[in-house]
């Protein structure tokens, strides 16, 4: 019996210390599956599905008819175009899967057949049309990419014609304007219409209120693109302000995510920390055009002489505290066709001197000289100048010194805006310090095709203007594109001077990479999200 006593003993001992080893065991899993869904939640609680951004001086959210940057921006989120650009600058399907050309001046477009207007009806070829015609009809920063189409012939609903009045160079990056619903606005005068106050669009957001202190934008369930369509911000509240200095306070007080702004001297406002910064390429290009009909500029020599001589580093850091690019051509600012690696001509002044007396000009009694059928030349420049524009009249008088460093002497010609005007178009100069906006497309028919400021002509230059015109094959294209480059930099009729930066800030609390560009600087948003 007392055996047996023992055994009953031992039996529930085992049982008791096997229920509490499952019972701390359960305990530790519990315990530890708390602390995971904790973990979760924290992480989960974290993420913040809506930003914040500005739209300073309010004109329309309709971007057909706004001409405010931010609004051109912001709406890019709304609105598609047929083709779009990555930060490359290189096509990309958007509205248009594909196009092509049916002639020199006619281009076929297809269209994208699964997308719907943010009121749920169909995207189609009417609607191509219609916001054609309006853009033609209208004044908008957008006509421009409109105005060589002659007409537009509607071959099915997901197919258009479009028909040009003369060959356009790479004519398909104008078709990166907003397109707009034909049936939203039919009947309504586009410009003056309560509808411009929430249009509708087809792209990753919608409008979902426009009141007088601020847009909201919503996520848009029915988004056609798949593969972007799961983005994390869910609202995006855009602040009207009434001057860029209330967008900046705003900022500051963490009332805004990310703005945009040309400002050179923006740590004059935001100070230098609490935020991140992203400088991109602005689109103003400033050059000398080097007139080669002029006796003097007409010898490659003297283009290049002067080439070596400008110290572009030096006058951007003098005029614009450093902060602008220097420039060594048109397409020095990231476009996908120009090699990076390419040469550079570079600041060298002993290689201005040099490339003068390898040509047969000699330095003599404080000039640069050379006879000719008995006659002496000297070097002696004249450059034209806007004397409105501050900033260029002081960067002439950098140029100025920097020939006059290496013997060649300069006249400014600084005239009033109307009279530099003049000049510009009646090619009266020498030399003249020019800017234009930089295309978006990677045309170099500006700088060398007819009519140029430099009244330039190389025959290797005009064929291979004439070879782009028809090629689509990516690599060819770049190929040209780098041999017309090389022409830019080794012959010189143009001297690339400095682009401008524009900057990106926005808040350390917004997570996902920025990698704005001229064209766009919402690339990669759909993963963004505050925290």
């Amino acid at each position: 019996m007392k055996s047996n006593f023992i055994k009953y003993v031992f039996f529930i001992a085992v049982i008791v210390i096997v229920g509490v080893a499952i019972y701390m065991i359960y305990k530790d899993d519990a315990q530890k599956d708390d602390s995971a869904t904790n973990q979760t939640t924290a992480q989960t609680s974290s993420i913040i599905t809506d930003l914040r951004m500005e739209i300073v001086s309010y004109d329309s959210i309709n971007p057909l008819i706004s001409n405010n940057r931010n609004v051109q921006e912001i709406t890019k989120l709304v609105f598609e175009p047929l083709i779009q650009l990555d930060e490359n600058y290189k096509l990309q399907p958007c509205l248009a899967t594909e196009w092509a050309k049916s002639g020199d001046t006619s281009y076929i477009i297809k269209l994208r057949n699964n997308v719907k207007w943010q009121d749920g009806t169909s995207f189609t070829s009417q609607d191509v049309k219609y916001t054609i015609d309006t853009l033609k009809q209208i004044s908008s920063i957008y006509s421009y990419n409109v105005q060589h189409i002659a007409s537009v012939d509607i071959i099915d609903e997901d197919s258009v014609r479009l028909n040009l009045d003369t060959v356009i160079p790479f004519f398909e990056y104008n078709l990166i304007f907003p397109i707009v619903s034909s049936n939203y606005f039919s009947g309504q005068d586009i410009q003056n219409t309560d509808k411009n106050n929430t249009p509708i669009g087809t792209g990753m957001f919608k409008i979902d209120s426009n009141s007088e202190s601020t847009v909201v934008l919503k996520k848009n369930p029915d988004w056609w693109n798949i593969s972007q369509k799961n983005a994390k911000v869910e609202t995006i509240n855009v602040n009207k302000y009434s001057s860029m200095g209330e967008a900046y306070n705003a900022f500051k007080l963490g009332n805004i995510d990310i703005l945009t702004t040309e400002n050179i001297n923006i740590e004059d406002n935001l100070g230098t920390i609490g935020y991140i910064k992203k400088e991109y390429y602005g689109r103003q290009h400033d050059f000398i055009a080097l007139n080669t009909a002029d006796n003097l500029l007409s010898r490659p020599e003297v283009r290049k002489a002067i080439s070596f001589a400008i110290d572009k580093s030096g006058i951007v850091t003098s005029v614009f505290g450093g902060k602008y690019y220097t420039a060594d051509n048109p397409l020095d600012y990231g476009n996908w066709t120009f090699d990076q690696n390419s040469s550079s001509t570079g600041y060298n002044p002993d290689q201005a001197k040099q490339v003068l007396i390898d040509a047969g000009w000699s330095y003599k009694y404080g000039n640069w000289q050379k006879t000719e059928n008995y006659r002496t030349i000297r070097l002696n420049i004249n450059l034209t100048v806007d004397s409105d524009n501050g900033n260029q009249s002081a960067v002439a008088d950098l140029i100025k010194s920097n020939l006059e460093n290496v013997g060649i002497h300069v006249t400014i010609s600084k005239l009033n805006h109307d009279r530099y005007e003049t000049a510009l178009n009646n090619r009266s100069y020498g030399m003249i310090i020019a800017g234009t906006n930089s295309s978006l497309s990677p045309s170099l028919v500006t700088y060398f095709g007819s009519g140029n400021l430099a009244n330039y002509q190389n025959n290797d230059a005009n064929n291979l203007l004439n070879e782009l015109l028809n090629l689509t094959d990516e690599n060819k294209i770049k190929d040209d594109t780098n041999k017309l480059i090389e022409i830019y930099k080794n012959d010189v009729p143009y001297i690339s001077l400095y682009f401008n930066k524009m900057n990106v800030i926005y808040s350390t609390s917004l997570v996902g990479e920025v990698k704005p560009n001229q064209y766009n600087i919402f690339y990669g948003i759909e993963n963004w999200y505050r925290r």
